[in-house]
């Protein structure tokens, strides 16, 4: 019996297409889903450090899980950053 030759796509392997690289910095921003501001904050359980997963807006006090992400450049964030 001779020996099995390994089959050429096991050695050339799947071509991966390359990856397309992000230009510059992202930053996620979250905001309130209710007035818009981005002074939102993680609501901590009775236990410090032991998070419920809740977010609490300062301004308006709105309580909730589905807070806005959104991803900006570093040229926006700045500009937010500015404004603020």
């Amino acid at each position: 019996m001779g020996k099995i030759k390994t089959p050429d796509w096991v050695l050339k392997g799947k071509e991966k297409k390359p990856a397309k690289k992000k230009v510059g910095k992202t930053y996620k921003i979250r905001k309130c889903p209710k007035c818009g501001s981005l002074d939102v904050a993680v609501v901590l359980g009775y236990k410090e450090g032991k998070g419920k997963g809740e977010w609490e807006c300062k301004k308006c006090k709105w309580n909730g899980k589905n807070v806005n992400e959104e991803e900006v450049s570093e040229e926006k964030f700045l500009e937010m950053m500015e404004q603020k």
